[in-house]
């Protein structure tokens, strides 16, 4: 079948004229359709870029099976009980009408709709029910975010009893890795030469692509550190800067002491957000924000915080519940400023004009963040920008960094005491960027949070730093907060190329007007220290290796104790070294 043919339906049944009436498919959407078609596959696994339009797919394939008789009921299974009424939504602009209030209770299919929306939670409960729904007519069966089926055995298992019958599955996912080795169900995994069995899509659709095409937006992402301190159990006061480097439970505590609401971090990095905003709204006057907390709590403070800030009391949505999904969509469809939200709203959510957002969560595996930079990604037309704000710390700048890199879920991993496993160094990494949420959730409660403040780090943009080391509301900061809301992908590593450029002649003649004898050591020592984290981090990024893995070798061959007490004269050996490295000098 054609493209042409793909965007060109025309229905098979009159009383069904509505079928597959949505506008002109995107371009990979036309060729994954037909690919659909001509491969006309019992299974089917789609993998596309948050904010590339999967549910316009998947819709098109629903209504092509529908006029062709292949199929006469549609089942959705969906994560959340909002994405079952935005799916609902959805189907119904092209006709296909869908129940997202059929409840296992009453277990009827009212014959007024084309089929049903459900939650992987809902299947779990009934899995029977379902075969037995599945069974009674031939039924297509769409699952969103398949990776959802691997978050527990039961939801795995009950996913496979109740579907197996399907007459066809189309499952979707915008991230198909998983930090784990559940097996995923109806999803095929093919053995590489490495022997480990990865996840195979028979469509694959990255952000890299859809950056290229103008389907999704450049995503600048705004790093922020500063000082942190608080107390531990045991009554022993800590300070740390957050973005040095740090122990594993250094740096849990210093990342939920940032992400306190009671300091400094937080009200000064929504500050910078909201100007970030400002500045985007000049050119899209609609653009929206959204922070995504890690708890209630912490939600309700955040929004009180940009209350002050501007006035006006932000949307707040806590939970996944039938008001949640109305505040949603009130706030979607508004040109309000704000939304503070829990972890719902990280997922599938569809609010096309939210453009800057505040990564305010201790949440750390590439799965999440993925998911969640996904809110603000989606284009609505060429040039605008996104912008996410993050705390400026290892696992999470690893994946801003990372994220035109495409993942296949990974089965075999190794097996710990000595018994044989295989390993990838993917999975390495992977395992590395979730320790310090695993540290910080063992650890919650084991400290009190003392005082913080934010210091501007850097832009990273296309896996490239910008900006130079200053404090909170200096013009470094605002050079980049002033940054156009409309710029295509080339211009924005342009515009930041040359304002790095501007800034350093700034820079030098701000130090060289100092008298050396008036600078404080401990400033020297930053700087340093600031300077041989930049550079491990640029090298990290060059030898695939991770950045603890860096410091350990510099250690190695250097000598001296970790940064935080190394000395001025041995993070200078530390530089000169890895400036070596860098030209393949040992």
């Amino acid at each position: 079948m054609s493209i042409h043919a793909a965007e060109n339906l025309s229905p098979a049944f009159p009383e069904r004229a509505a079928w597959g009436t949505a506008g002109k498919l995107r371009a990979w959407q036309a060729e994954a359709l037909e690919r659909y078609l001509t491969d006309a596959p019992k299974d089917f696994l789609a993998v596309a870029t948050p904010g590339a339009g999967k549910t316009t797919f998947a819709l098109r394939v629903a209504a092509e099976l529908l006029q062709a008789g292949i199929v006469r009921r549609i089942t959705v299974v969906a994560p959340t009980e909002h994405l079952k009424t935005q799916w609902a939504e959805a189907a119904a602009r092209v006709g296909i009408q869908l129940d997202p209030s059929f409840t296992n209770a009453s277990g009827r299919h009212n014959r007024e709709f084309d089929g049903v929306a459900l939650t992987y939670a809902g299947v779990a409960m009934k899995p029977l029910l379902h075969r037995a729904r599945t069974e009674a007519a031939p039924t297509l069966v769409i699952i969103d975010e398949i990776h959802h089926a691997g978050d527990s055995r039961s939801w795995g298992d009950a996913l496979r009893e109740a579907f197996e019958p399907a007459t066809r599955r189309l499952a979707l996912t915008g991230t198909p890795f998983r930090s784990d080795t559940s097996p995923i169900p109806f999803v095929r995994y093919e053995e590489g030469a490495d022997g480990i069995r990865r996840s195979s899509a028979d469509y694959s659709y990255g952000y890299a692509e859809a950056l290229r095409d103008s389907v999704v937006r450049p995503v600048l992402f705004m790093a922020y550190g500063g000082a942190m301190h608080w107390r531990t159990r045991a009554g022993d006061e800590i300070s740390a800067r957050l973005g040095e480097p740090l122990t594993k439970d250094l740096t849990a505590h210093a990342w939920r002491t940032a992400l306190d609401p009671a300091g400094e971090w937080i009200p000064s990095v929504l500050r910078a957000a909201d100007k970030r905003l400002t500045e985007v709204r000049r050119h899209v006057p609609d653009a929206g924000g959204l922070v995504i907390a890690t708890n209630q709590a912490n939600a309700r403070a955040y929004a009180r915080h940009l209350t002050e800030l501007t006035g006006t009391r932000p949307a707040v949505v806590l939970s996944d519940d039938a008001g949640s999904s109305a505040r949603i969509e009130s706030f979607a469809e508004s040109d309000e400023r704000w939304m503070v939200a829990v972890r719902m709203v990280s997922e599938g959510v569809d609010v096309p004009r939210l453009a800057v957002g505040v990564y305010a969560t201790s949440t750390s595996t590439p799965l999440f963040f993925a998911q969640a930079v996904g809110r603000f990604v989606r284009a609505r037309k060429r040039g605008e920008t996104a912008s996410v704000f993050l705390p400026s710390v290892a696992p999470i700048l690893t994946h801003a960094a990372n994220l035109e890199l495409e993942r296949d879920h990974a089965l075999d991993r190794p097996k710990r005491d000595g018994e044989e496993g295989l390993w990838s160094e993917e999975d390495g990494l992977v395992e590395q960027a979730n320790a310090a949420e695993s540290a910080s959730d063992d650890l919650l409660g084991s400290f009190e949070a003392l005082g913080s403040d934010a210091e501007f780090d850097h832009v990273l943009f296309d896996a490239q730093q910008f900006g130079l080391v200053a404090d909170s509301g200096s013009d470094e900061e605002h050079e980049y907060l002033g940054l156009p809301g409309l710029l295509e992908p080339e211009q924005v590593a342009t515009v930041l190329r040359e304002r790095q450029a501007k800034q350093r002649p700034s820079q030098r003649a701000r130090e060289h007007a100092q008298d050396p004898d008036q600078v404080s050591a401990h400033r020297a020592l930053a700087a340093q220290r600031k300077e041989l984290n930049k550079l491990v981090s640029a090298y990290a990024r060059k030898s695939g290796k991770p950045h603890a893995v860096v410091h350990s070798e510099l250690r190695s061959v250097c000598g001296g104790p970790e940064l935080a007490q190394a000395t001025s004269d041995q993070v200078a050996a530390r530089i000169d070294k890895i400036r070596n490295w860098f030209v393949g000098r040992r």
